[in-house]
């Protein structure tokens, strides 16, 4: 497993990584003291950082195998309980939009053709009758 292809590339940006800190550390004597201060401050924070994304990872790595971390996130405050309550109650109301929408839709297609069926001049019984449909397809207009 020492061997795949992640491996390699970890370890090629890692003898990068060195290189680069090797050569910026040979330039740094040559530095103003005010660069010196302000990239030993960015240093600082950058470590503080990844430490915090270190610490978020082992969390959610600790929570996904049930480990008792899960106190750590704390009390669900109440515009978090929104945050997840909301978005379903919206979910909820458009899935009911949609469904009294379409039951609408289909019930002004069938109206219109009770419409048409009623208004014809052909007795409903006709269209129910399998010679008539056969004279339909017989008879309908051919269209390119």
């Amino acid at each position: 497993m020492t061997n795949s292809r992640e491996y390699r590339q970890e370890l090629a940006a890692d003898r990068f990584g060195l290189r680069v800190a090797a050569h910026l550390s040979e330039l740094a004597d040559d530095l103003p003291h005010d660069v010196c201060e302000r990239l030993r401050v960015a240093r600082l924070q950058a470590l503080a950082q990844h430490r915090s994304l270190l610490g978020r990872e082992a969390a959610q790595a600790s929570l996904a195998t049930g480990s008792s971390v899960a106190t750590l996130a704390g009390p669900v405050k109440p515009w978090g309980r929104m945050g997840i309550v909301l978005p379903l109650l919206a979910l909820v109301v458009g899935m009911f939009a949609i469904d009294v929408i379409q039951s609408d839709s289909r019930a002004k297609e069938l109206a219109e053709i009770d419409v048409a069926i009623l208004t014809d001049d052909l007795p409903p019984a006709a269209y129910a009758d399998p010679g008539f449909a056969q004279f339909l397809k017989l008879n309908a207009p051919r269209t390119p």
